[in-house]
């Protein structure tokens, strides 16, 4: 293993927080090669009328650099 890069991201989901970490690594790796691990920071929900409507990630995205 060589150096590792660390970045944030916020996945956002309707169903629930692991599928928010899912789109988020989705996402991520479009354009990220090599992504090795994630870390999930935080987890918040946004509320309307006494349900949830969205699930939120905050994470860190660690990918080896390649150099």
């Amino acid at each position: 293993m060589g150096v590792i890069i660390i970045r944030e991201m916020v996945g956002s989901s309707p169903r629930s927080w692991s599928d928010a970490a899912r789109q988020a690594v989705a996402t991520a790796s479009r354009t990220v090669r090599n992504i090795q691990q994630i870390e999930v920071v935080k987890s918040t929900a946004r509320v309307e009328n006494g349900e949830i409507k969205d699930y939120r990630v905050e994470l860190k995205i660690h990918f080896e650099y390649e150099g």
